[in-house]
């Protein structure tokens, strides 16, 4: 059989640098098809979906909320010429109520294991209108590579910048934090890969630098420090969440090529400046992550936050409002609360206000949103931001003879570094 597998298009936030990374929930679903199963790819976000490609069944596959409206328009056309629908994805699970009102057959969980006995039905002319796999999550051993040939690699690039690769070496949160679905989504348990099958998927990756995808790294020491060591040998540039506050976890994590990671900055104390300087102490650059609007901020507080944000020498920030998303702590007491007043999912890209702040109007927050990115990144764009990022890469990896020539002139002159040569 002939499967169309589609990832939506959603809208890109204005005034923000744009660029498409390759899609991981896709091309792991794919890796839990059938041998058989043929499947054909489009990423919309890089391509036109052409439907009268022939296909036996379609298969959506949605990670955002702002992508569920397009993907159900997708499905009703797909419906409309006569093809059966299964939809799958993070948002999916999250907009499962209406999303399912577009499907043949809605997809809830892990696909693991479970894609032989869909198929089989659909054969069969028995497909559910749902498959509800949320309660139990598949051995984790069962999670092989992922089906990166399916990308179409020239269409994922900035610039001439080839993006990164998607990786995860673990699944589920032990957290539960306020704003955050992925305890309903994943469980409460830290599901780690066996290191044989982490080893066995870097190998099968030919780009040389990744986003190392997983909820938190910091959530086993032992095992953080175990996959740091395996990587080292790789000699891969990796980007990643938060990883553990520890010399040994920092200097293994450089070893391995960390590149930089994603730190939530909730407050102007001396531990997260502190925090900002041990990961520079180790060469590991900073992109901080920082949540307007929750409700124990004032407009006061929001501005200082900014302010300190100037002084602790971070690499990039991505400033996002609080969004209650479907099945968060946050959605349920808002929603209770009556202070939710926007339900249009294509809203819901943590850059527009949807609901009611404690400590201000929604227009003043966002308001404060917009001064945000305009004060952090008024002497330096976020463009020039990621492109120094990119060179101190870039220098590293020509230091180390893994860099992939593609304008080595240009990161010399620009930087004007003397690169040791191989």
């Amino acid at each position: 059989m002939k499967l169309k597998l589609v990832y939506p298009k959603w809208r890109k936030l204005l005034g923000q640098t744009t660029f498409n990374l390759p899609p991981h929930g896709p091309v792991v679903f794919a890796a839990a098809l059938p041998a058989d199963v043929e499947v054909s790819f489009t990423d919309e976000n890089v391509e036109a979906l052409d439907f009268d490609e022939a296909c036996d069944l379609v298969a959506i596959s949605m990670m955002l909320s702002v992508q569920v409206k397009r993907g159900w328009a997708i499905a009703d056309e797909y419906r409309r010429r006569g093809k059966q629908i299964i939809f799958g994805g993070i948002s999916a699970m999250l907009h499962a109520e209406e999303t399912v009102e577009h499907a043949d057959a809605l997809f809830l969980g892990e696909a693991e294991g479970r894609m032989e006995e869909v198929l089989r039905d659909w054969e069969n002319g028995r497909l559910k209108k749902v498959y509800n796999y949320m309660v139990q999550q598949p051995d984790i051993n069962h999670v092989g590579p992922a089906r990166r040939d399916l990308y179409k690699r020239e269409l994922y690039n900035h610039k001439g910048v080839q993006m990164v690769d998607l990786f995860h070496a673990s699944r589920g949160c032990r957290f539960s934090c306020y704003p955050c679905a992925v305890s309903y989504l994943g469980g409460r348990r830290f599901r780690p890969r066996r290191m044989d099958k982490v080893i066995e998927e870097l190998a099968t990756i030919e780009n040389n630098r990744l986003f190392v995808v997983d909820n938190s790294l910091a959530q086993d020491k032992e095992w953080e420090m175990e996959l740091f060591r395996e990587m080292i040998p790789f000699r891969k540039k990796w980007i990643s969440h938060t990883i553990e506050d520890d010399p040994k976890v920092l200097d293994l994590a450089a070893q391995a090529g960390a590149w930089y990671v994603y730190q939530a900055v909730y407050d102007t104390s001396n531990y997260i400046r502190e925090r900002v300087k041990r990961y520079h102490d180790y060469g590991i650059g900073v992109e901080g992550t920082i949540l307007l609007g929750i409700d124990n901020q004032t407009e006061d507080d929001i501005k200082k936050l900014i302010d300190f944000l100037l002084e602790i020498d971070l690499d990039l920030a991505e400033f996002t409002v609080m969004t209650p998303y479907p099945h968060t702590k946050g959605y349920d007491d808002y929603l209770r609360q009556g202070r939710i007043f926007d339900f249009d999912w294509d809203n819901y890209n943590a850059g527009q206000v949807v609901f009611t702040p404690k400590n201000m109007s929604a227009e003043r927050l966002q308001e404060l949103y917009d001064y945000a990115w305009k004060t952090f990144y008024s002497d330096e764009s976020q463009e020039q931001k990621m492109f120094q990022l990119f060179a101190k890469v870039a220098i590293r990896e020509m230091n180390e003879g893994t860099y992939r020539p593609r304008n080595r002139s240009l990161i010399n002159q620009s930087f004007g570094k003397e690169v040791k040569r191989k």
